[in-house]
């Protein structure tokens, strides 16, 4: 593990710095080149440095965006924009209300800055440059340099070491705690006011964030060394936006990749030995307790028979100039903030209430973690950082190495608690919630999580009761359990807290493993190859169901019914989501539909054949039903002004002004590996707000990295830059970029000048 003292880290800044520079004593110094696309290549020679470079670069392609992920976290958003307005928490809306009250009252700041004691010391010092990097961005772009779209705005200024805190806890929670923020904020007992809260709680598929990754080894590959394809599944709007960046520090540090705001290093990329990608993990990082409320009281529960005081915490949320600020109590338990989640039955009522339990908060560890994955020698390296820092909050690993080596490791930040304990823990009404989240009984201290020796935080389960498997042919995950990463390896079931075992995979999931069995078939792997099977946008719904469908329509007499109208439109497509299939949008509502109705396949799911079922549409006694759906899918698009056989491309577009760029690739339900999630445009048509954002595909030569990547949607949110859709024609080309790693590259790639900066 790096660990370096302040004193060494300003020494070797000294020794290495001109002359002219190390005499003036500038704690922070970096400079950045910036590349075609206007990727940034950040170097330092100290960790402070790094993330003053990394913040420094951030701002100047997303400042407006930044600033005000700043007021988010404070719970600031209210005032600055009213509480009715929407916030964007990690995947989903919620109003500025709930947000602020939310942020005010998880984010323990005392908590967080004691925590940051026991942090790596290369972390505290790229927080420490980061911080000092946005304030010197804004003090040398001062008002007039600030972007049209936030200038003036009194939520643009100068941040601290707390701002960066409550960003940094914040992503942590992206796939838990935040996802259940409005019944945090909404929580009150009963007789009090309530707030009102329209969520349920949120399925895995429905939390807006998912991905595919691949780890080719040795076996698999053409020139016999590892390679990965990264497709991470993101947001196209909001602060959970990629951005690329190179960054080259002290001990050797180099690495290129990705982070979402706030990363002062890439937490998705490559080095020059190994490459590796995230996917969200089917894994749940919370657990809810039941409990028993004490009868006198329902702000005390029971615990051993012991009533306990529920702990109140006043948070005053301040409103726009002229009304007055909003003051609300919320409760917190030994088990964590107390939440209610009606339409999902989590209420509080005089007998019993409920609280969320969140492995991910206070996880200062994560950038831990990425800087030992980004200084990683081979994939066991990788291994080895995620098992003993315990740090990935919410993804799995996926990595190969120059040697040949690919590893998936679904080893996160997860509650331990065994399927033993979730049994003996159970309530009466556990069941009911077994497919959306883990019940347990609050009534009982022996239902807390157990203590496991060598972890970093007590309850926290250990790496070995996890799963991490190194090979040498393939592995892969499109958000799916741990069970199948390769279909000749299923693992041993594991706890239920870590996902199903022996359950039906998603299409996706299954179309990842039908498309990878068919590359391997055809040959080795190499960059061309996966380029054209991450981009093929095939979908295996529309294999499978297309022709017995068709099939059905051939027995339609009336060629002027909807349904006929829509038969012969499926005729003509190609059965992908390229920008120029026509069809793609009949079929992408039809399936919408179809998807759900009962009894859809004759052959039902055979845990023995996971990729092969259930499969053969049950054409006697579901066609009726699939002919109605196909029919009042027609109906749909007529009524949005969609042509049956419109090209995709003109459907799926990202608008960038007057120009409607065609976006490629279609929904994870039909699946499509390529997927994006489309929603209603302003003016008709779709518009993509999450699917495919960094595309990488990394190989090694003798050299170092041998990386072709394509960000679709480009690197700044700021319409004025030249890098705000650049990327977004080339994603929708299929021009994929050979990104510049070596200094003779990157001086070759160069746009403009370097800068330099130092404080």
């Amino acid at each position: 593990m790096m660990r370096i003292s302040v004193l060494a880290a300003v020494a070797a800044a000294a020794a290495l710095a001109p002359a002219s520079e190390a005499a003036a004593g500038k704690r922070y110094q970096a400079s950045i080149t910036r590349t075609t696309f206007g990727i940034p290549h950040i170097e330092a020679r100290t960790w402070q440095g790094v993330g003053y470079g990394v913040a420094y670069a951030y701002a100047q392609d997303n400042l407006c965006l930044l600033a005000e992920e700043f007021a988010t976290v404070a719970g600031e958003r209210s005032r600055h924009f009213g509480p009715e307005a929407k916030a964007v928490l990690g995947f989903q809306e919620v109003d500025n209300l709930a947000s602020d009250t939310f942020f005010r009252a998880v984010i323990d700041l005392p908590a967080l800055r004691d925590g940051v004691k026991g942090q790596a010391r290369e972390a505290q010092l790229l927080a420490e440059g980061y911080v000092a990097g946005y304030n010197r961005f804004l003090k040398d772009a001062g008002a007039e340099g600030v972007p049209a779209d936030c200038r003036g705005k009194p939520w643009v200024r100068p941040i601290t070491m707390d701002d960066l805190l409550r960003l940094t806890e914040k992503q942590m929670l992206l796939a838990s705690s935040l996802a259940l923020a409005p019944g945090i904020a909404g929580a009150a007992p009963p007789g009090e006011a309530q707030a009102k809260v329209a969520m349920t709680l949120p399925r895995q598929d429905e939390l807006g964030i998912g991905s595919n990754g691949w780890a080719f080894g040795g076996d698999a590959t053409a020139d016999g060394r590892g390679l990965v394809i990264g497709n991470p599944h993101f947001p196209w709007n909001g602060p959970s936006r990629f951005w690329q960046m190179h960054v080259s520090g002290p001990d050797g540090y180099d690495a290129m990749g990705v982070g979402i705001a706030g990363s002062p290093i890439p937490t998705l990329g490559f080095n020059r030995d190994v490459a590796w990608t995230h996917t969200v993990t089917a894994a749940r990082h919370f657990t809810l307790y039941q409990l028993t409320l004490d009868p006198a009281d329902p702000t005390r529960y029971l615990v051993d028979g012991q009533s306990v005081a529920m702990e109140p915490h006043s948070i005053t949320v301040p409103m726009p100039e002229g009304t007055p600020d909003v003051t609300r109590t919320l409760y917190s338990t030994r088990f964590g903030p107390v939440v209610v989640i009606p339409q999902s039955g989590v209420t509080w009522s005089a007998a019993n209430a409920f609280a969320m339990k969140d492995a991910n908060r206070g996880n200062l560890r994560a950038i831990e973690t990425w800087l030992r994955i980004g200084q990683a020698k081979n994939v066991g390296d990788i291994q080895s950082a995620v098992s003993e820092t315990l740090g990935i909050p919410w993804v799995n690993t996926i990595a190969a190495d120059r040697n040949g080596d690919a590893l998936h490791a679904d080893v996160t930040a997860v509650p331990n608690v065994s399927a033993d304990k979730i049994k003996a823990c159970s309530t009466p009404i556990s069941g009911l919630f077994a497919s959306l989240a883990t019940l347990l009984d609050g009534a009982r201290a022996e239902c807390d999580w157990d203590a496991a020796a060598g972890t970093p935080e007590p309850g926290l389960m250990p790496a070995s009761d996890q799963a991490a498997t190194i090979r040498r042919d393939y592995l892969t995950n499109s958000n799916d359990s741990y069970w199948i990463s390769n279909p000749r390896i299923p693992h041993p079931a594991l706890s239920p807290i870590l996902g199903k075992h022996a359950a039906e995979l998603t299409l996706r999931t299954r179309s990842n493993f039908t498309e990878t069995e068919a590359l391997l078939a055809s040959g080795k792997v190499d960059h061309a190859s996966a380029k054209a099977m991450a981009f093929a946008n095939k979908s295996l719904a529309a294999d499978m169901a297309v022709d017995p469908l068709l099939a059905l329509c051939a027995r339609q007499n009336d060629a002027a019914t909807d349904t006929a109208r829509g038969c012969a439109a499926l005729a003509g497509w190609d059965r992908r989501y390229e920008a120029s299939s026509k069809g793609a949008a009949l079929f992408r509502a039809f399936w919408a539909k179809a998807a759900r109705v009962p009894g859809l396949w004759a052959v039902p799911f055979d845990p023995a054949d996971p990729v092969n079922t259930p499969r053969d549409i049950a054409a006697d006694t579901a066609g009726d039903k699939l002919l109605g759906a196909l029919g009042e899918a027609v109906g749909e698009l007529d009524a949005a002004g969609i042509a049956l056989d419109a090209e995709w491309g003109s459907v799926q577009q990202w608008r960038v002004g007057d120009e409607g760029i065609p976006i490629h690739g279609g929904p994870g339900t039909a699946g499509v590996l390529n997927y994006q999630d489309a929603r209603p445009a302003p003016g008709g048509g779709l518009v993509p707000v999450h699917g495919t954002s960094y595309i990488q595909i990394v190989g090694f030569d003798d050299a170092g990295p041998v990386a072709d990547a394509v960000l679709s949607y480009s690197q700044s949110t700021d319409p004025a830059s030249p890098h705000f859709a650049d990327q977004t024609r080339a994603y929708a080309a299929k021009q994929w970029h050979r990104l510049p790693f070596d200094r003779r590259a990157i001086r070759a790639a160069a746009i403009g000048k370097t800068k330099r900066i130092a404080e």
